[in-house]
């Protein structure tokens, strides 16, 4: 269990830390994404609102006949010599009238007019093709579609991708590695209250002993001087409850410690199965319930063979007592692969998904009024995932048609 808290604790925080690495990293490198794709868009209103192309002014101090191209408001007096561009025009009927491959080398006249007429059958009027950002603008004698070459700004963009991508996997793992060293230390104030506590059930078990002896031997006493009474078989019934109530928190207590040493051996699992099946079989016919098994014969399993049997015992007892009069319980044992199944089920009241997580918690009642009166102490589930926990299976409860309740256990 402690181990289970462990890792359970390592992984929470090691996913909480990934969720807002994750939310981090997105809305930076969308945010970076974005810059790009306003840069461009920026550049090519500027080319779509002058036909194409940069437009000019004269300088006082250059010579005649010189022009300089002008930068777009807010940018760098270099974007139009660094920006890398083509333009399509098309005439009204769909045919070329001219292209413009003056400040470009990546791509022929054949390659852009093949680009051009692919983005004249698209809807949209700006967008990506590969690494070429684009802008339809309507003309007087047709349409025109301005290319803008982004591939350095969106290899830019890959780049810090990857780059933030390692250093968040880095991170992770060296926050990994300081979790699986610091997690013992971080749980151990709930292990040390863990402990404590499993100690003082067992010492509160064993002390407790010794009074309910002593009680119940007074209880025979008066019993025999007075006769039998109301009042005496009532002390003989609690003192019954109680003594079975010790036992079964000190067996608990016992299953759930870390360091226990179980002695296993193989066993005949089927034989148990079908030994414990045998007994409850009887009871529900009295009780007027259907009880049908199907143990699949001749398997064996290496463990603590009471343990296994009173994890049958368990099983069936709560079937037994939360199914309604004219209720049905299976009882199921098969190998499937390298593992056995046993499934028991049983007819039951709808239960909600939060009621069915909660079956294995101690002391746990579906319905405390309803089942005050069925006996056991509501630590029997427990007990059952205790002793499946110690033989390194797994234990679930499940609803399949909000009419029955199935205990499954893989061991």
């Amino acid at each position: 269990m402690i181990r289970r808290l462990r890792v359970t604790f390592i992984v929470v925080s090691l996913a909480s830390m990934a969720a807002v690495l994750l939310v981090i990293l997105g809305v930076v490198n969308w945010m970076n994404y974005r810059q790009v794709v306003n840069d461009a868009d920026r550049v090519l209103d500027i080319l779509a609102e002058n036909n194409g192309t940069f437009p000019e002014r004269g300088d006082p101090g250059e010579s005649v006949g010189r022009k300089r191209r002008m930068a777009p408001p807010g940018m760098s007096p270099e974007t139009p010599y660094e920006s890398r561009y083509f333009t399509v025009c098309f005439g009204e009927d769909g045919t070329v009238l001219r292209t413009d491959m003056g400040r470009i080398a990546a791509v022929d006249e054949t390659e852009a007019e093949e680009y051009a007429r692919r983005i004249r059958q698209m809807d949209a009027a700006r967008g990506f093709l590969n690494q070429y950002r684009y802008v339809k603008q309507d003309t007087d004698d047709g349409q025109l579609i301005i290319f803008l070459d982004c591939g350095r700004s969106l290899a830019h963009v890959r780049s810090f991708l990857g780059v933030s991508a390692a250093v968040a996997v880095t991170g992770m793992a060296a926050v990994l590695l300081l979790l699986v060293l610091l997690s013992k230390k971080a749980v151990k104030p709930y292990v040390e209250s863990y402990e404590k506590q499993k100690r003082f059930i067992t010492d509160a078990g064993h002390e407790i002993r010794t009074p309910l002896t002593i009680i119940d031997a007074d209880a025979e006493l008066i019993a025999l001087e007075t006769g039998e009474n109301e009042w005496v078989e009532d002390i003989k019934k609690q003192i019954f409850r109680l003594r079975d109530l010790t036992e079964d928190l000190i067996f608990l207590s016992k299953m759930e410690e870390n360091n226990r040493k179980a002695e296993r051996m193989e066993f005949p699992i089927s034989e148990v199965a079908a030994e414990t099946a045998q007994s409850f079989q009887a009871l529900a016919k009295l009780q007027g319930k259907t009880f049908e098994s199907s143990i699949e014969p001749l398997l064996s399993y290496t463990g603590e063979m009471k343990s296994i049997q009173r994890l049958f015992s368990i099983l069936l007892d709560n079937a037994l007592k939360y199914s309604p009069e004219g209720g049905k319980i299976t009882f199921r044992l098969e190998k499937r692969g390298r593992n056995l199944w046993v499934t028991v089920s049983n007819t039951a009241e709808p239960m909600s998904k939060e009621q069915i997580s909660h079956l294995f918690d101690r002391f746990y009642r579906v319905d405390a009024s309803r089942n005050s009166g069925t006996g056991g102490h509501g630590i029997g589930l427990s007990i059952a995932r205790a002793i499946v926990n110690a033989h390194k299976g797994k234990i679930s409860a499940l609803s399949p048609d909000g009419k029955s309740l199935t205990i499954q256990v893989i061991l």
